[in-house]
């Protein structure tokens, strides 16, 4: 790689380096010590993964009353799914039924004309 270091190729890198499972090669870590820029990204990375390591400590209460509004919604939620497959299924019914009366009428009216002709 010729020419000088560009942001943009060290960007993917900085998270990697900010919790140590990535090291840069001499040119990038120049780039990084005389970027203002990149400077700010991997002391953004850092001050992430802190306040990620902070949150696995934390033990959230919930507020009162949420489990049980949270089991009551999809509890609903449920309900209205089910409701809908059951629309959907007699809406099928539905469909079928017209269909075959449909072919029956058809069939009906085949015979009606057969038995008609044989007549004349």
């Amino acid at each position: 790689m010729c020419g000088p270091v560009r942001c943009e190729q060290v960007a993917d890198d900085l998270a990697g380096v900010a919790d140590g499972s990535a090291l840069l090669d001499p040119r990038r870590r120049r780039h990084v010590e005389q970027c203002l820029r990149c400077q700010a990204d991997l002391v953004h990375y850092r001050r992430i993964l802190r306040a990620m390591r902070v949150m696995r400590t934390e033990i959230l209460e919930p507020a009162p009353g949420l489990l049980a509004e949270v089991l009551a919604n999809l509890e609903e939620a449920g309900e209205r799914q089910a409701i809908r497959l059951i629309l959907s299924g007699r809406r099928v019914a539905y469909l079928s039924g017209i269909a075959a009366a449909t072919a029956a009428g058809a069939a009906g009216a085949l015979v009606v004309a057969t038995r008609h002709r044989r007549a004349s």
